[in-house]
């Protein structure tokens, strides 16, 4: 296994064009001219990945406030992000890239450590990216629980 490659800020952002939950393709590019937080997660209607999205959810409001959007992206099929969006209320793109294409030009697929074991798989991730298409603030192997706050706070939102 080899090293991911990892964006860093002032990095260009990958663009990416993905169903979203209902099929219907988002691109990357129809953010331009917004601030839109890009986050990677491994698989919907888990635990921890719940938390996130709900995380998001309740911090949809003060992030849109700052001209943040936000767009989650899993491996998971655009049915399995619909019943995810329906059974959680969640309030912002869900998109599916189950070729895992983005996620790897993101560098939010890889070797990771998982219960002591090196595997490959979806690296927990968020990206802020400007409104020009570039990586302000580049975040990987992220917590679940408390990361919107943190991330909040990083931001002085």
């Amino acid at each position: 296994m080899t090293d991911n490659h990892r964006l860093s800020p002032g990095d260009t952002a990958p663009e990416f064009t993905l169903p979203d939950a209902d099929g219907n393709d988002v691109s990357l590019s129809d953010y331009r001219g917004r601030k839109v937080i890009v986050y990677f997660y491994p698989a919907a209607m888990t635990p921890g990945c719940t938390k996130q999205a709900c995380d998001f959810r309740d911090n949809l409001a003060e992030l849109n406030g700052a001209g943040l959007d936000v767009v989650g992206i899993s491996p998971d099929k655009p049915a399995k992000l619909a019943t995810f969006r329906e059974r959680d209320e969640l309030t912002f793109p869900l998109l599916s890239d189950p070729e895992k294409t983005t996620l790897t030009a993101w560098g939010a697929f890889g070797e990771k450590k998982m219960y002591g074991k090196t595997v490959q798989g979806v690296i927990r991730s968020t990206f802020l990216v400007d409104e020009n298409g570039k990586i302000e603030v580049a975040q990987y192997n992220v917590r679940a629980t408390g990361h919107v706050a943190k991330l909040r706070r990083d931001l002085s939102i």
